[in-house]
């Protein structure tokens, strides 16, 4: 009974607290809540998809201009009014600039008509800093392993819904994606996030990654520059891509 008595009395000394605190902050002047500084940068959106007014237009009327092998070499993809598509055997592109923390923007279809199934079939990738993938693949009407599938972060989440539109029309992803950051002996300090809205529709919420995209292992980070630049992966099958703009955070 004793008990009883000390938790009720605890109990109705914090309630008083909170009730008290309550009209301590009800009296606080609305002047002393307001923060004016830093004042944020103007940015004009664009239109539908367009980039906004600070994006980084990677993929655009400029074709391939801001890629190059991997080797650093012209980039061997075919460009025609805008649209780059992968020539299976030319290998992976990457951006000639380096980022890290990124809203990334970008646009890709698999072939209109079928071939293949599971992963051989309209098959790509799009690795943040070159490392970490956000996998590209024609996932409508084709079952595969779920955390290989289109949207997924690949082998290691799950997208939370199946957004794909048909073969032979245009797939939308918005990434935004935070770079991982390591400490001076080379520990990892804090991990890559991930969002990912494909289509519109949110599938990746600020997933945290376990490290670099690996296919036969497991996952492990290994102490790497602040800004790496931006891959899309030959998988050999022919998959479009167009207006690709990013952002730096």
């Amino acid at each position: 009974m004793r008990v009883y008595y000390s938790l009720l009395f605890g109990l109705l000394i914090c309630t008083g607290l909170t009730a008290y605190a309550q009209k301590t902050i009800e009296k606080i002047p609305p002047k002393y809540t307001e923060v004016w500084e830093p004042e944020p940068a103007v940015v004009t959106p664009g239109e539908g998809t367009a980039p906004p007014s600070d994006a980084i237009i990677l993929l655009g009327e400029n074709g391939l201009s801001s890629w190059t092998n991997v080797k650093g070499m012209e980039a061997g993809w075919e460009v025609k009014e805008g649209i780059i598509t992968t020539v299976p055997g030319k290998g992976p592109i990457v951006t000639k600039r380096a980022f890290g923390d990124v809203q990334l923007h970008i646009e890709w279809k698999a072939p209109e008509k079928i071939e293949g199934d599971g992963q051989g079939r309209g098959n790509s990738g799009v690795f943040l800093m070159s490392q970490y993938e956000v996998q590209v693949l024609d996932s409508y009407n084709n079952r595969t392993y779920s955390n290989g599938q289109a949207a997924s972060v690949y082998k290691q989440h799950i997208p939370m819904v199946n957004a794909m539109r048909p073969p032979g029309e245009w797939q939308v992803y918005d990434i935004i994606f935070k770079a991982p950051t390591f400490n001076e002996d080379g520990s990892l300090r804090a991990p890559a996030t991930m969002t990912v809205l494909h289509n519109g529709i949110l599938v990746q919420n600020h997933v945290t990654l376990l490290g670099p995209t690996v296919y036969d292992s497991l996952p492990r980070y290994t102490s790497h520059a602040a800004k790496l630049p931006l891959m899309l992966q030959d998988h050999s099958n022919p998959v479009s891509f167009r207006n690709i703009w990013i952002r730096e955070l």
